[in-house]
């Protein structure tokens, strides 16, 4: 810990698992949402049926200058072959940011791995259709330290398929492929990378550890969890406090990844009306305003046999991670117990864990604040330094 905390709501930890503004049905955006963001184009088009390639294959890339970063970051969006929730052939897209000058170190740029919060399951939620790219001077900070960032949108977002809500494993994916297409669209990227993530992206980074034991890719060098880690059934649990939308964005993600899931199972009239209308616009209208999450729901619907499954499924900590693992979380509850839980079962199966807390209760200060503790982590891995654990006194 770094220093006495204040409190922290439930709702901070979804607000970070999920997004602010949730879709509830079709609205005109308004003016400032059109000013700061980009309108799809055919970039993010993909062709039905996909053309078939390997998982990493480059579709096409484009240079993009519109976005608000700083003048010595670049940008190139990427359109990349990744696989879906179900394991199909899908296209992904996203954007490498890398600095300005020509001359990448021996060896190439160095790569962060960006998995980012959940925005909804519309496709301009992307992140790389925001002028902001939602982090982008976070984003940017690391690239003017000297790194290249490839910034993935998780499939269904941008592209013109279904998104997967909170599987920290189809979006570990999508951050895995998407290194290897953005090295081919950008050859002076290095082979040696790390992930790092917040919110949603918090588990698939830790989901990229634990596909990268299988994988054993030589340059990737480990990942960071900041804020959000946690296990969506204990997300759920507190269903009393959740916004309503929470269950129509398990739903889809239920059923992206398990086809012949019905939603009326667990969504009462209202919900499935709601329902309708999460996939077309991230756009906040009126529609669901002042519902209680207990109106969009049916009795015991925690308790439906695709909704555990889906929670088994997309909990992390369980495969061992053979890279080191940095997580920091807000120091009080629910977001330090929550993230601990899932610490302490990857310290027993023997991963190199170094979990650092922050007093702060707002995700944002705590990814801000801890700022020189991921410099000095990311360092470490690329000057092939031991990794710090501090397993013991969890």
């Amino acid at each position: 810990m770094r220093q006495p905390g204040a409190t922290l709501g439930f709702l901070c930890l979804f607000a970070i698992l999920c997004c602010s503004e949730l879709a509830t049905g079709q609205a005109s955006p308004k003016k400032s949402e059109i000013l700061r963001s980009f309108p799809i184009n055919q970039f993010y088009d993909t062709p039905q049926p996909l053309p078939s390639g390997s998982p990493g294959e480059l579709i096409r890339s484009e240079s993009f200058e519109e976005y608000n970063l700083p003048e010595d970051v670049n940008a190139i969006r990427i359109l990349y072959h990744s696989r879906s929730a179900t394991g199909e052939d899908v296209a992904s897209s996203g954007v490498i940011l890398y600095p300005e000058e020509e001359q990448p170190p021996a060896g190439g740029w160095p790569v962060i791995a960006w998995a980012h919060p959940w925005t909804g399951v519309a496709r301009d939620c992307a992140p790389s259709l925001d002028r902001d790219l939602q982090r982008g001077s976070f984003l940017a900070m690391y690239v003017r330290l000297g790194y290249a960032v490839v910034a993935t949108d998780y499939t269904g977002l941008g592209t013109n398929l279904r998104a997967a809500f909170a599987n920290a494993q189809a979006n570990a994916g999508d951050v895995i492929h998407s290194i290897a297409a953005a090295r081919k669209a950008l050859p002076q990227l290095g082979s040696r990378w790390i992930a790092m993530g917040t919110g949603e992206g918090a588990a698939a980074a830790m989901a990229v550890a634990e596909a990268e034991h299988g994988m054993r890719d030589a340059g990737y060098l480990g990942s960071i969890a900041v804020s959000g880690l946690a296990d969506l059934q204990d997300v759920y649990d507190h269903s009393d406090v959740l916004p309503y939308e929470a269950p129509l964005f398990l739903a889809y993600g239920i059923q992206t990844a398990e086809p012949q899931f019905k939603p009326a199972d667990i969504l009462s009239d209202k919900g499935l009306r709601l329902y309708a209308g999460i996939d077309k616009t991230c756009n906040e209208a009126e529609t669901g305003r002042g519902i209680s999450t207990a109106a969009v729901v049916k009795p015991d619907w925690e308790r439906n046999q695709y909704v555990q499954n889906y929670f088994s499924r997309t909990r992390v900590g369980l495969k061992p991670a053979d890279a080191p693992l940095l997580v920091i979380s807000g120091e009080t509850e629910p977001a330090r117990g929550e993230a601990a839980k899932v610490v302490g079962r990857l310290c027993k199966q023997g991963d190199r864990v170094d979990f650092e807390t922050y007093p702060e209760s707002d995700p944002s200060s705590v990814i801000g604040d801890s700022v020189r503790d991921q410099i000095g982590w990311v360092q470490a891995r690329f000057a092939n330094k031991p990794a710090r654990s501090n397993c013991s006194i969890h």
